[in-house]
């Protein structure tokens, strides 16, 4: 009489029994987190599917860099795991709406592929996925790359799950790089109008200043209206404390801010939790990200506008009538936009995302072919 098998305890039988009933009715599934950005792309008509109990830690080798972690983890303890070994997640993911740190998953991170202000600085989210396991449309778990930098064996397919919004698979562990935190911090503000920042933001861009992350924004909560640059500064302390004496001789009348005011606000503005995101001018505005170079000039757009130049994005409230001319004018300079947000009338009829080209739309739907054939993860997510 022989033993069965030793079943692996990392195996989630439970979502695998879950998709593979639904792929052989042809089921549409939805695919949830913590559903923080249900907001975000199209919507999804399918029976939900949720993450949210496939929870933990499976590693963390804070010598290595590394931290193992169950799909349906939530984001604020990770960070608190990290934390205590003196780690970050650096691409610092935003999260929405109350306690959403508590409510955002790893694997919704990682799906929707968000980073924070300093994105084109230290990288985006597929910049640290070392290797992912998920469960295909055929309800195969699978697992692709690894726990180290230096695997290249085969297609790196855990990274193309960053940003799939949960058309490939179902995510159940990740592995990700970190960093430590950098041991010095500042913030410098500036009175600068838009073509100034960007002008100063170029030439600093291309000098040995540790850059790390930045926001220009008009603060109309103030009586006259200031146009004000925020600079963030990260890394050694002699390399940041020389940096602020450098930047601040540059452009005149810029002022170090307190670490304890600064840090905040930057986490506001990683959050959408700014007055510029929580008071849109109009209830029926869209609020539209325009994804471009760093070296785009200002777009003559008549809407008010957030520039996030280490992020290489802008943010705009603007009416979804206004797409055309909104996707035009990016396109012109070499970006994309996306509704990001629609506004109180749920802009019907207006594509979250730009199209894409044939190219990137031919290999697109070759993956999606080979990881769900029946087309049951999220249906219609990216239009």
């Amino acid at each position: 009489m022989s033993a069965s098998p030793a079943k692996d305890p990392e195996q989630p039988d439970h979502l695998i029994d879950h998709i593979k009933t639904a792929a052989a009715a042809r089921t549409p599934l939805r695919i949830t987190g913590g559903d923080t950005k249900a907001f975000y792309g199209e919507a999804v008509a399918g029976q939900p599917l949720s993450t949210r109990d496939w929870t933990g830690i499976v590693s963390h080798e804070p010598t290595e860099l590394v931290i193992t972690v169950r799909a349906g983890t939530p984001l604020a303890d990770v960070e608190a795991a990290l934390a205590e070994a003196g780690q970050c997640l650096p691409f610092d993911p935003p999260r929405f709406g109350p306690d959403a740190g508590a409510a955002s998953t790893i694997g919704g991170v990682v799906a929707a592929g968000l980073a924070g202000p300093a994105r084109a600085t230290v990288g985006g989210v597929r910049d640290f996925v070392l290797g992912a396991q998920f469960i295909d449309g055929r309800g195969e778990w699978l697992s692709f790359g690894g726990q180290v930098m230096k695997n290249v064996a085969g297609y790196d397919v855990s990274r193309a799950l960053a940003g799939s919004m949960g058309t490939l698979g179902v995510i159940t562990h990740l592995s990700l790089k970190v960093l430590p935190v950098a041991p010095a911090e500042a913030t410098l503000v500036f009175r600068l109008d838009q073509h100034e920042a960007l002008a100063q933001l170029h030439r600093w861009g291309g000098r040995p200043l540790p850059l790390n992350a930045s926001c220009w924004v008009r603060d109309d909560t103030a009586a006259d209206r200031p146009d004000l640059l925020f600079v963030r500064l990260r890394g050694a302390v002699a390399a940041v404390e020389s940096a602020c004496e450098v930047m601040l001789r540059d452009a005149a009348g810029g002022e170090r801010m307190d670490n304890a005011q600064a840090g905040p606000d930057w986490a506001a503005c990683r959050d959408q939790a700014l007055p510029f995101f929580l008071q849109p001018p109009s209830p029926d505005l869209c609020l539209w990200r325009l994804s471009l170079p760093q070296t785009a000039p200002v777009i003559e757009l008549p809407q008010p506008q957030l520039v996030e130049w280490q992020g290489a994005q802008r943010w705009l409230w603007a009416p979804a009538s206004s797409a055309a001319q909104i996707r035009a004018a990016v396109a012109a300079v070499g970006g994309h936009a996306t509704l990001f947000r629609a506004g109180a009338d749920g802009a019907p009829g207006v594509p979250r995302f730009d199209a894409q080209s044939p190219a990137i739309r031919a290999i697109t739907r070759r993956l999606r072919e080979a990881f769900d054939p029946q087309g049951i993860f999220n249906p219609g997510r990216m239009g």
